[in-house]
C-alpha cells in the first residue's frame, strides 16, 4: 500500500469530525473573518503534532518488548472502538453553529485558534497517540511518507472547510451531509481496527 495515501486517508478520517475546532473554522468561514490565518494555524499545528507523535514512537521503539507492543496495540484498539462509537453516536446528533456578529481582532483570532487547537485533548489522542502508534512498525522512510500524507490531509481539510463554508454555508451546515461523511469514516476506521485486532492476536 502507498504509505503516503495511507497517511492521507487515515489522517482525513481522524480529522473529519464535528468538534469544537472544526466548528470554529466553519464559523470563521461563514463569517468571512481571517479564514486563511485560522486554516494555516490549524494545519501547521497538525503537521507539528503528527511528526512529534511519529518520531516519539520511533525513539521509544528501542524500549518496546512484545508485552509493551501488545499493551500499546490493545490501547490503540480500545481507542479505535471508542472513536467508532462516538462516530455512531454522532449520526444521531445535530451540531449547531453560532452565527454571531462579533468581529474579533487578528490577535484574538490567533489566540482563540491556538486555544481550540492545543487545549483540545482530542488533537493529542488523534495526532500524537493514534498516528504515532499506528505508524510505529513502519520503516523510517515510510513513516515520513505516512506523516506527510496525514499532514496533507490536514491542510486540505482545514482550507477546504474554511473556504467551502464561505461559499457554500447552507450545504456545509446540513446535518445530513455530516452524517453521510461520518458513515464512511465509521466503515474505514472499522477496517483499520480489524488490522490492529489481528496484530493483537499475533502477539498473544
Amino acid at each position: 500500500m502507498n504509505f503516503l495515501a495511507l497517511g492521507f486517508f487515515t489522517g482525513l478520517s481522524l480529522i473529519f469530525a464535528i468538534g469544537a475546532q472544526n466548528i470554529f473554522v466553519m464559523e470563521q468561514g461563514l463569517k468571512k473573518q481571517y479564514i486563511f490565518i485560522v486554516c494555516l494555524i490549524c494545519s501547521i499545528s497538525d503537521l507539528i503534532l503528527i511528526f512529534f507523535g511519529i518520531f516519539l514512537f520511533e525513539y521509544f521503539k528501542v524500549f518496546f518488548t512484545q508485552i509493551v507492543e501488545l499493551i500499546f496495540n490493545i490501547l490503540l484498539f480500545i481507542f479505535l472502538l471508542y472513536f467508532i462509537y462516538n462516530k455512531i453516536i454522532s449520526l444521531y446528533k445535530i451540531s449547531y453553529l453560532n452565527f454571531g456578529s462579533e468581529i474579533l481582532s487578528l490577535k484574538n483570532i490567533i489566540i482563540k485558534t491556538l486555544g481550540f487547537t492545543y487545549l483540545n485533548p482530542h488533537v493529542y489522542s488523534d495526532t500524537v497517540f493514534f498516528l504515532g502508534n499506528f505508524s510505529k512498525n513502519l520503516l523510517i522512510n515510510n513513516k515520513i511518507l505516512f506523516g506527510i500524507g496525514a499532514a496533507i490531509a490536514s491542510f486540505l481539510f482545514f482550507f477546504s472547510l474554511g473556504y467551502l463554508a464561505k461559499f457554500f454555508s447552507n450545504y456545509l451546515i446540513d446535518s445530513k451531509t455530516w452524517k453521510t461523511i461520518n458513515f464512511f469514516i465509521i466503515i474505514f476506521m472499522t477496517v483499520l481496527s480489524s488490522y490492529v485486532f489481528l496484530d493483537i492476536i499475533d502477539l498473544v
